[in-house]
């Protein structure tokens, strides 16, 4: 990891320890503050604690003019994209999708929707609803190591951040504790659960707690669509097409509206927030990435709307195309973030078992 981000983020963390006025804000500062020096693993652990809520900032008398000059949101969050570069596999990867993450999206997209438009060209083997276009057997081919790849890849990359960070034995509670802050999306909430500065310095909100919930959730939605859809396929001998009432049209019809509203209400979050009390570096990376899951949302929900039409190869290629540049590049993007995140909380937790 770069050691000028580290040192920079060290020297604010040691201020803040000093001061303690933002004690309750959020998870960052009751662990920030159980420590009177901090390790490089201190500050990647409390860098990938912090939610980028902004309240700390607004509320701090030592930003700039003061000499001190804190911005502790910007510093903590060019650790956390750091950390995430350095722990991936392949790392060189990681560093180019944040300088180039638009034009890598676009490249992949398009691309692979073209490569989908080739094979149906070529033919397939046969088959209802999609499967008139794209087998059964090609998709497995295709997307089956397209999904299995990236899970390896964070594996290493959380495994690399378990070291770091200190990460001991884990207990059970160590990982419900966690899991249950995640699914509330609490840490969004901030320590006072009025909710995050991040829109404006005036205003709390839970605005981005809302689109963060509805991104998980639809994302958590079409994962099940396409599981039960699985589950269908090889168990109970049902292969699609499905039907409108059935689970997977369900489940992804929910899902893919909650994914694209989610995504279309974080785009104007960030649009309308603070850049410099955040990572200016990654910025364009992480509205590309919003972009594309949005899109997979989307592109989904249109292919539902026109599967049955003569336009449906086109489309099931636009769509596959999507969600192929999608996993392949999940352990690369802001969609590493949720893992890492993840993580983080259940080191906290494990802190504070073991301080009892």
């Amino acid at each position: 990891m770069q050691a000028d981000l580290i040192l920079e983020a060290r020297r604010q963390a040691e201020i803040c320890n000093a001061c303690r006025y933002c004690e309750g804000y959020c998870s960052v500062f009751p662990s920030l503050h159980a420590n009177r020096a901090f390790t490089d693993g201190d500050i990647t652990q409390l860098a990938n604690l912090c939610h980028n809520c902004r309240g700390c900032y607004y509320a701090c008398q030592y930003t700039a003019p003061h000499e001190f000059d804190l911005n502790l949101p910007a510093a903590l969050a060019e650790v956390r994209r750091d950390s995430w570069e350095s722990f991936a596999w392949p790392q060189p990867v990681a560093r180019k999708f944040n300088t180039h993450g638009g034009a890598i999206v676009l490249a992949l997209v398009a691309g692979f929707a073209l490569l989908f438009a080739a094979i149906k060209t070529i033919g397939s083997a046969g088959g209802a609803g999609f499967y008139a276009a794209l087998s059964h057997d090609a998709m497995v081919a295709i997307f089956a190591p397209a999904f299995l790849l990236p899970l390896v890849s964070i594996a290493v990359g959380i495994r690399r951040y378990w070291r770091e960070v200190g990460g001991q034995r884990l207990a059970l509670a160590d990982i419900t504790g966690a899991f249950g802050r995640a699914a509330k999306m609490k840490d969004l909430a901030a320590g006072h659960g009025e909710g995050c500065n991040f829109e404006d310095e005036d205003r709390f909100s839970h605005g981005r707690r809302h689109v963060h919930q509805a991104i998980m959730y639809g994302f958590l939605l079409c994962f099940a669509s396409t599981s039960m859809a699985t589950l269908m396929h090889y168990v109970f001998d049902m292969p699609a097409p499905y039907p409108l009432f059935s689970l997977p049209k369900l489940f992804g019809i929910s899902g893919g509206l909650l994914l694209t509203l989610g995504c279309i209400g974080m785009v104007a979050l960030k649009l309308k927030s603070d850049r410099d009390l955040g990572d200016t570096k990654a910025w364009g990376g992480e509205i590309a990435f919003i972009a594309l899951l949005g899109f997979v949302g989307f592109s989904g929900l249109v292919l539902y709307a026109f599967g049955s039409t003569a336009a449906m190869p086109a489309l099931l290629a636009i769509h596959l195309g999507a969600v192929l540049t999608f996993f392949l590049l999940t352990p690369f993007t802001k969609m590493a973030h949720g893992f890492y995140r993840l993580t983080a909380l259940i080191r906290d937790a494990q802190r504070k078992r073991l301080a009892k």
